[in-house]
C-alpha cells in the first residue's frame, strides 16, 4: 500500500490553553521540574514534531497559522498550553517569554 501522508493537513490541530490552572494542578504535573526556555520579543516560525505543553511564567503570545495572518491562539503569563505534534505556526512574542516545558514522546501505547 501506498504510504499515507499525515503533514499536510494542519488546519484542524487546535492549541488548547487553560487560563489560570490551579496550583495543585501544577504540581500535580510537575511542571518546576520541567526544563525553562525563554525569548525576547519578535516573530518566530516555529513547527511541532511533537506535542508540547507549557506554562509560561512571563510573555504574552499570539499564534499565527503558517503563512497566514489568521489567529489561532493567543495566551500569556500564568497560561497552560497545549500545542498538538504537526503544527507549523508563526509567534507573534510581544512581551518576553519565560515558560516551563515538556514534550511527549510520541510513542504512547
Amino acid at each position: 500500500m501506498a504510504g499515507e501522508s499525515s503533514s499536510s493537513s494542519s488546519s484542524n490541530l487546535t492549541i488548547i490553553v487553560h487560563k489560570n490552572p490551579s496550583e495543585s494542578h501544577l504540581s500535580e504535573l510537575g511542571i518546576k521540574s520541567w526544563p525553562k526556555w525563554g525569548c525576547s520579543p519578535g516573530k518566530y516560525q516555529l513547527k511541532f514534531d511533537a506535542q508540547e505543553t507549557c506554562y509560561l511564567l512571563r510573555g504574552k503570545v499570539k499564534v499565527y497559522r503558517k503563512n497566514s495572518s489568521e489567529i489561532i491562539s493567543e495566551f500569556g503569563a500564568g497560561d497552560l498550553v497545549i500545542l498538538p505534534e504537526g503544527l507549523s505556526c508563526t509567534w507573534d512574542v510581544s512581551v518576553a517569554v519565560d515558560k516551563h516545558y515538556k514534550f511527549e514522546s510520541s510513542s504512547s501505547s
